[in-house]
């Protein structure tokens, strides 16, 4: 069930952005007067699942769903349809438009991401509002269980207060600067201690198995009694919360299986915490030192517990407008500081490049639409940077060659542009068979 709601927020986030990024060519082409062939959501290589046409254009779905595309005509694109563009020009073709209107018909697609990236973050902003974490709050630090954070020197406990010696104060501040840190400031037991990040450290991080990096401390909180577990008809509910175990205070989740291990094959007396109530409850623990409770998350439970401080923001319809801005800002920037560290090898960043999965490993496995919202204006920024990157085939590489002609007063050739676009294609395929590669290298060796 849970691969079928991500999957399916998956197809609707991509389908969603690539239909309105080839609109973004469509309207304008049709506004210059230019002939639009084809209008595909997905690639149709031999067959399409659906085709209509109306009026000039063919509208499908393809079977191959790894982009989209419009065909706009005498316009030389990665169909390298050589047949009509051997014929004179046409005064409906691509070709045949002044250079400013076939500059506005390639950037139409960017455009429609950024636009629709900001527009979704103005929605989230008045529907949702923004909530963060109070790191001041987080009075014995974060739970840090990832093998990379543990090797440069991070610990359980450790309280950030620096990254890169600029003070962060909220846990959003912890995470978006992770790229970009190459040292933390921490107090651990009281004393300070700078942590310095090895040069390749975003490497390390890509080529292990995926897991937490920074996490909240939070207690143990009854979800579900294993149907197969010794303590099944123990009187637990679900929302109870441990105390302690054997008069001994176990305040958080991280701490119970090295608690636990302890006693193998005995009972315990655990106190719980059942609404306002404390209760006693013997547990039998297994060999592994195993309880068999599947644990649960409530933020509010644990807020009003006081084991962190959450700050909610509200906007009104008004507020939200610059609310969506700053939304928009910080993810803009942050992708941005993404593709410079994925350009520089010494990072070792691009090991975490990754293709299809890695895009469908973001969605969670449950439905809310608030994430979705939010992964859906991520990837329409990244989507929208993508394309313009001066690569051929991309809409980057058509504004890069528009704007040499706009400046210079040459138009290249069409011989000169068909090759830069065999080019370009081959580089884009050489991408996605890395990024697709390195999924498929970690699914099999982590």
């Amino acid at each position: 069930m849970e691969f079928v709601i991500k999957i399916s927020q998956f197809l609707l986030s991509l389908s969603l952005l690539i239909v309105l990024h080839e609109l973004g060519h469509f309207i304008p082409a049709k506004a210059f007067k230019t002939k639009v062939e084809k209008f595909y959501l997905f690639f149709d290589v031999k067959f399409s699942l659906f085709k209509k046409k109306i009026g000039d254009t063919v509208y499908g779905i393809g079977w191959l769903p790894l982009g989209g595309y419009v065909k706009i005509a005498g316009m030389i694109d990665e169909s390298m349809d050589k047949e009509q563009m051997a014929q004179p020009p046409q005064p409906w073709e691509f070709r045949s438009k002044p250079a400013w209107q076939r500059l506005i018909i390639m950037l139409g697609g960017v455009t429609v991401n950024f636009i629709l990236a900001y527009l979704i973050f103005v929605f989230v902003a008045l529907t949702y509002g923004n909530t963060d974490y109070d790191l001041s709050s987080f009075k014995d630090g974060y739970w840090i269980e990832n093998e990379v954070l543990n090797d440069v020197g991070l610990r359980t406990g450790d309280k950030i207060l620096k990254v890169n010696g600029e003070e962060v104060k909220a846990h959003s501040d912890v995470i978006r600067n992770l790229i970009t840190a190459k040292e933390f400031t921490v107090e651990r037991k009281g004393q300070i201690e700078n942590i310095s990040l090895p040069e390749d450290f975003l490497g390390q991080l890509s080529s292990k198995k995926r897991s937490s990096l920074f996490s909240k401390r939070i207690p143990f909180m009854v979800a579900e009694v294993s149907d197969s577990s010794q303590n099944i008809r123990v009187d637990l509910k679900k929302g109870d919360v441990l105390l302690s175990v054997e008069g001994k205070e176990l305040r958080y989740y991280d701490q119970l299986e090295a608690r636990m291990s302890g006693y193998k094959n005995q009972t315990v007396e655990a106190k719980f915490l059942r609404d306002t109530d404390t209760i006693l409850r013997d547990l039998k623990v297994n060999g592994e030192g195993k309880i068999g409770i599947y644990p649960g998350l409530s933020e509010r439970r644990f807020e009003e517990l006081g084991y962190f401080d959450v700050t909610r923001r509200e906007y009104t319809f008004a507020q939200s407008w610059g609310g969506g801005a700053e939304m928009f800002y910080e993810e803009f920037t942050g992708y941005f500081d993404q593709l410079k560290v994925l350009l520089t090898p010494s990072t070792g960043a691009y090991k975490g490049l990754g293709g299809f999965k890695a895009i469908f490993d973001i969605f969670p496995p449950f439905w809310s639409w608030e994430a979705f919202w939010r992964l859906t204006a991520f990837l329409s920024i990244m989507l929208g940077v993508l394309n313009l990157l001066p690569i051929p085939a991309l809409d980057g590489g058509h504004v890069m060659f528009l704007l040499y002609e706009m400046i210079s007063g040459r138009k290249p050739s069409e011989k000169f542009l068909e090759r830069a676009q065999v080019i370009g294609f081959f580089i884009l395929i050489a991408l996605v068979l890395f990024a697709n590669g390195n999924d498929i290298f970690k699914a099999i060796t982590n």
